[in-house]
């Protein structure tokens, strides 16, 4: 009897020290998460559900999410070209990149959600190669690659090579390297009374073609603006995007309580309800807004202006990793979430499509007005995002209730009209009466012409 209570007395004591251990790694998990402060994240299981392909990269990986990955293992011997070309040019060791490199370790890996299973050595070599091989693709965009001592054919670093796919890859939230990686490469490189906005204005200048407007970005914007200063390149890209002239919701302290409550189901959003077909039935017309800042939506007058947007076979995934970013950073606003969900209400089928197009709003390279609603309709179709303190939500507002009152005034004059006055009701349901009857003697004539009476 003795030795069951002692041996349940050890089984209750081992059982508190495991629950102790396992409060104590809570702890340590705790002041490890409040250290980090991750920008490159993993994209949520329910956003790459739907559409893997548009989160994985197809030709090169940059970090350590996909680095792994065998199918992007030929692009390394380019990134080891890219490598020898840049010391091979300035003169420099490669230990030099090394070690400058390996002291911003710990910075980097921070930037990243969750460890990194990669030790020291290899961890900071994938940095410098990265790093060196997207340096080279900047530059030589903008010095022309040949002066960089590349071949005029090159398969990799040539305007003819393979440009489109890298810059796609390299927009995509899993596969990023930090900024400041690269711009410690560059001040190596450079010098360090290199620009600091240098990095930023080849960069844009790189991923330009992505941009979804008629024309790039402005030579000539001032890069300082960027606030914060940018995190990697979809950041970047991103923030090219939407922060020139756009009233930004100002950010602060207490942004992450929004992002907490984004996702909560049931909460009301401001959104556009009715599409195109719908608002043109209520008087709203649509004309394209001469801007090449596709988001810059305007209302005012029962007219809406849209600017033109470019779609093409890259740009599902551009505005999903767009989204994904918005959606995992709680530093970052939703607004390229809210324009693709505004787009996403006025397009409810091809004719919407059609129609935009029509107006100049739409210009797209898919196959059909089909695929072009089908795209818009599932870009956000994960997504339930709290549009409340969106840009466009005044604009919203005003176009459902311009809708809304169009469509009240028209049933009122209705009545007004025709049940008010019971000789005029009466007239009315003669009327409808008159056609059916017609209707169906016309239908009777015709049944009778082709079916004649045996």
């Amino acid at each position: 009897m003795a030795d069951n209570e002692n041996e349940n007395q050890q089984q209750q004591s081992e059982w508190l020290i495991a629950i102790q251990d396992e409060l104590e790694k809570a702890r340590l998990d705790n002041e490890a998460l409040c250290a980090r402060k991750p920008c490159i994240y993993k994209v949520p299981r329910y956003l790459r559900e739907s559409n893997k392909k548009c989160y994985t990269p197809n030709v090169v990986s940059i970090g350590p999410y996909h680095h792994q990955n065998r199918h992007l293992h030929p692009m390394e011997r380019h990134k080891w070209r890219a490598f020898y070309q840049t010391i091979n040019r300035n003169k420099h060791n490669f230990k030099l990149y090394l070690d400058s490199i390996k002291e911003l370790e710990a910075r980097a890996r921070a930037c990243y959600e969750g460890e990194i299973n990669l030790n020291t050595n290899d961890f900071v070599k994938m940095m410098v190669l990265d790093g060196c091989f997207i340096l080279e693709l900047f530059r030589g965009t903008k010095d022309g690659f040949e002066e960089l001592g590349y071949t005029k054919g090159d398969p990799v670093f040539s305007i003819c090579g393979s440009l489109d796919s890298i810059r796609r890859d390299m927009v995509k939230l899993e596969n990023q390297i930090p900024m400041f990686i690269l711009d410690a490469l560059l001040a190596l490189q450079t010098g360090e009374g290199h620009d600091t906005h240098e990095l930023a204005k080849m960069a844009i200048s790189f991923f330009a073609p992505l941009i979804p407007t008629d024309e790039p970005l402005h030579k000539d914007r001032a890069f300082s603006q960027f606030d914060p200063q940018p995190l990697h390149c979809l950041h970047l890209f991103r923030e090219s995007l939407v922060s020139k002239g756009l009233i930004l919701p100002k950010r602060t302290k207490k942004l992450w309580k929004r992002k907490l409550t984004r996702n909560v189901v049931g909460k009301p959003t401001t959104q556009v309800t009715y599409c195109v077909s719908q608002l043109r039935e209520s008087g709203i017309r649509f004309k394209k807004r001469e801007t090449d800042q596709f988001w810059d939506i305007k209302y005012k007058s029962s007219i809406l202006e849209i600017p033109r947007i470019l779609i093409h076979d890259g740009t599902k995934s551009i505005f999903r990793n767009l989204v994904a970013f918005e959606e995992c950073h709680p530093e970052c606003s939703n607004e390229i979430t809210a324009y693709l969900v505004f787009m996403n209400n006025l397009i409810d089928s091809a004719e919407d499509v059609a129609y935009l197009h029509y107006k100049g709003i739409i210009e797209h390279w898919l196959g059909n007005h089909d695929d072009v609603a089908d795209l818009f309709n599932g870009l956000c179709q994960e997504v339930v995002a709290d549009l409340n303190d969106s840009y466009l939500s005044g604009l919203t507002d005003d176009i459902n209730k311009c809708r809304d009152k169009r469509w009240s005034n028209w049933k009122a004059d209705f009545r007004h009209k025709y049940f008010r006055n019971p000789w005029a009701l009466i007239s009315v349901i003669a009327g409808v009466v008159l056609l059916l009857i017609t209707v169906l003697q016309a239908f009777y004539d015709v049944f009778s012409y082709y079916k004649p009476t045996s």
